[in-house]
């Protein structure tokens, strides 16, 4: 027992509870340095005691009271943020690689506008591609931008725009010809698109979930109201996400009235061109009853607009009255049915087209070229080149060659490509179509087809080729097209009238061969000379003319 209490003594004992054995019976304590400034081992902490950094996990999970003392965070400090989790942070690193393809596929798009690369050419000119290419950008941009601060009525805007997309998707998938235009660049921009913004909500969800969870596990509640910063930030994103919701809306719309003018009946035959690039639309008449007259084809090239757009009216009229005995038309790549052919494309690369398209149609001539306007470019250029099968040339209000600069001016290039650009938004033709009954046709080849997608493409084509090739191309025609053949000029009154140099470019007109039948000159009328009764008179009176000198030629 005497034992016993010894041993509780000391386990009493200060110096024994610190379970050091001093064998050799010295007083510890006596060793240890006295010195306030002697050195001390640094003190390991646990990792929960260290201090935090933007890495750090400031409690840990199981705990949402902080812990050994230490406070929760105000539920306002910056540390309390859902990127202290690695998988919202991996979330956003994926959003900025998604922002970077976009970009990048948004740039390679923009130069294909100008010059068209291997595989890389859309028949429906690429705006709607662009579109959709910008419309996914925006929306990553903008989920950057409030990326910690998720919001529902955000997400549910979101889905909406991806059931939009989806829409868009299966239209064109479901309509052959659209399908065509769109081709893969175009589908696979749209359902980037779709892909992104299925992205942007399941994005937003999980930052939801993320920013309550990081609420709870430091704060220990999760916060329900919002700062001032924060309604602002919710507002402003809100915001831009209807707009982009009214901008999914217009792409519908607009879409899905393609998809119905594409049920429109072709009159010709659409015919493979350039190795299979792209197609035009060919139509020639049936035969006629006066044979001698069938021995010559009128062929009909159109000038700002396509040929069906007023000039054929007045070609049919002569063949049905017997005037002429047949005649043909081709839409210019991007004009009426025909396809946007790759970029560029000169005035010559057109002619050759129209070329191919001939032959394959088993046209062969011989031809009276009636032009107009710009159309005349194009003729002079395929008659220089097809000599023996042009007997005739008829220029309603031409272009003179000394224009052309001006139709590549920079200016008019920019506008033709922001035109088309917004061309998808389909403002204007959705507001014809709605409230002023405007028609397929109209849409194609009538008074609105300078809204058609393809038709601002080609016009954009025009642009940047006129000075740079075209021009040369149509001065070197001036000097080898055939001398002997007629040559029959009829010009805009008021043109004449209202310009000297449009005057003086009419006169260089009819200076093109040395057989110069007519040149007459309509009063009051425009650059559309057959849209007043004297123009039309006219020009029929004309063509008859050329017509009866072409086949006593050949008798």
């Amino acid at each position: 027992m005497g034992n016993t209490d010894k041993d509780n003594s000391k386990a009493d004992d200060p110096e024994s509870r610190d379970g050091i054995a001093n064998t050799n019976g010295s007083d510890d304590r006596a060793s240890e340095p006295t010195d306030s400034h002697s050195y001390q081992h640094p003190v390991s902490y646990p990792r929960e005691y260290r201090e935090p950094d933007e890495r750090t996990r400031l409690l840990p999970a199981s705990t949402h009271h902080g812990v050994s003392g230490q406070p929760p965070l105000d539920i306002d400090d910056p540390a309390v943020s859902p990127l202290n989790l690695w998988s919202i942070r991996f979330l956003r690193y994926i959003t900025i690689t998604f922002l970077v393809v976009a970009c990048g596929w948004w740039l390679v798009l923009l130069i294909t506008t100008f010059v068209s690369p291997q595989g890389f050419h859309s028949r429906g000119g690429g705006w709607f591609a662009f579109g959709y290419t910008t419309l996914a950008i925006g929306i990553l941009m903008l989920l950057l931008f409030s990326f910690t601060i998720p919001s529902r009525a955000e997400e549910v805007v979101q889905s909406v725009i991806a059931v939009l997309l989806l829409v868009n998707v299966i239209v064109i998938v479901s309509v052959p010809k659209l399908r065509e235009e769109e081709g893969w660049i175009g589908l696979g921009s749209n359902i980037f698109a779709l892909g992104v913004t299925v992205w942007a909500v399941c994005v937003d969800r999980s930052v939801e979930w993320g920013k309550k969870e990081e609420e709870e596990r430091l704060t220990g509640r999760a916060e329900t109201r919002r700062s001032l910063k924060e309604w602002c930030s919710v507002f402003s994103a809100l915001t831009i996400m209807v707009v982009y919701l009214v901008i999914a809306v217009l792409f519908t719309g607009t879409l899905s009235l393609r998809a119905y003018d594409h049920s429109l009946e072709v009159p010709g035959r659409r015919v493979w061109v350039e190795d299979r690039n792209y197609r035009v639309h060919v139509y020639c008449t049936p035969e006629h009853t006066d044979e001698k007259r069938e021995k010559v084809t009128v062929f009909l090239e159109g000038g700002e607009r396509a040929v069906a757009n007023g000039l054929l009216d007045w070609a049919q009229d002569n063949y049905v009255n017997g005037t002429i005995g047949r005649y043909c038309y081709w839409d210019r790549p991007g004009y009426g049915f025909s396809d946007v052919a790759p970029s560029p494309l000169s005035a010559g690369m057109a002619a050759d087209a129209l070329s191919e398209a001939l032959a394959k149609v088993d046209e062969k001539g011989p031809f009276i070229l009636v032009a107009h306007g710009i159309g005349s470019i194009y003729a002079r250029i395929f008659a220089s080149r097809h000599g023996k099968s042009i007997k005739g040339l008829m220029l309603i209000d031409p272009l003179h060659e000394y224009y052309l600069p001006n139709i590549a001016s920079a200016g008019r290039g920019f506008f033709m490509w922001f035109r088309g650009v917004i061309s998808p938004l389909g403002l204007e033709v959705l507001f014809n179509a709605i409230f002023k009954s405007r028609s397929r046709e109209d849409r194609i080849f009538g008074k609105s087809s300078y809204l058609n997608p393809k038709t601002i493409k080609a016009k954009l084509q025009e642009s940047l080729a006129a000075n740079t090739f075209s021009r040369p191309e149509v001065l070197t025609s001036k000097a080898i097209l055939n001398r002997k053949i007629p040559l029959v000029v009829v010009s805009s009154g008021e043109g004449v009238k209202r310009d000297r140099q449009w005057d003086w470019a009419q006169k260089e007109a009819t200076d093109l061969t040395d057989n110069l039948l007519y040149w007459d000159i309509v009063d009051k009328a425009g650059h559309k000379v057959w849209e007043t009764a004297e123009g039309w008179k006219m020009m029929s009176k004309r063509v008859g003319k050329l017509v009866d000198v072409v086949v006593k030629g050949d008798e």
